[in-house]
């Protein structure tokens, strides 16, 4: 497993609980981020395209920069990512609060995304893997329209135990899930529990294993 590092995506690979799942078999992700001391446990809900970790195609490598800005200083560090086909809902969920969850994207062509009542902010984007896009915001910045071949980093300021949006559906599209930092709880941690080394934010190891059925 890979520790957390100052001002980084880094990622807590964890092992596959079963066999891959079939192309949109819907169902739990489960994985973990370790900010400090602490562990936050992550579950995403929804379809999915299967999962990839631990080898593979890494989409994130061709064009870092596309990832990379003041909050995240680079792009996510290895091949791990979730595939998403159908449309529909999809919710992440965390074992104790976070602040300012972030989502790397990769490829979101022509999909039409929506965070409810969520505002959203582009951290960056530029050319990736299948390409270049930019996205355009609706017009309460909830959510976005995928130009052309769209790569970046989405962040959504506050404090979330979840978050859910909608996607359309699209042959292939993928992301996987970050947070710049824990937050506060009703107990009082030690500080180093609270920051990940006081900036930056951590990859979540969400295509780690499946639920078993």
């Amino acid at each position: 497993m890979c520790e957390s590092s100052e001002g980084s995506f880094t990622t807590r690979a964890i092992s596959l609980e079963s066999e891959k799942p079939e192309p949109n078999d819907g169902g739990n992700i489960f994985g973990k981020i370790t900010v400090g001391s602490t562990t936050v446990d992550v579950t995403y809900t929804g379809s999915y395209y299967g999962f990839q970790l631990n080898g593979g195609t890494n989409y994130w490598a061709s064009d870092p920069s596309t990832y990379e800005s003041s909050t995240a200083s680079n792009a996510p560090s290895n091949s791990d990512i979730v595939p998403l086909n159908y449309g529909g809902s999809k919710t992440i969920a965390f074992s104790q609060p976070v602040q300012n969850p972030l989502i790397a994207l990769v490829s979101w062509n022509g999909n039409n995304v929506s965070f409810a009542n969520n505002p959203i902010e582009f951290l960056s984007y530029g050319a990736g893997y299948y390409g270049n896009g930019y996205p355009t915001l609706n017009s309460t910045n909830t959510g976005f329209y995928g130009n052309g071949e769209l790569h970046g980093v989405v962040e959504l300021p506050g404090t979330f135990t979840s978050i859910t949006f909608t996607d359309s559906s699209e042959y292939w599209h993928g992301f996987s899930m970050g947070i710049v930092d824990l937050g506060q709880t009703t107990a009082t941690p030690e500080p180093t529990s609270l920051l990940l080394l006081g900036s930056g934010p951590g990859l979540v190891g969400l295509v780690a294993r499946r639920k078993m059925r």
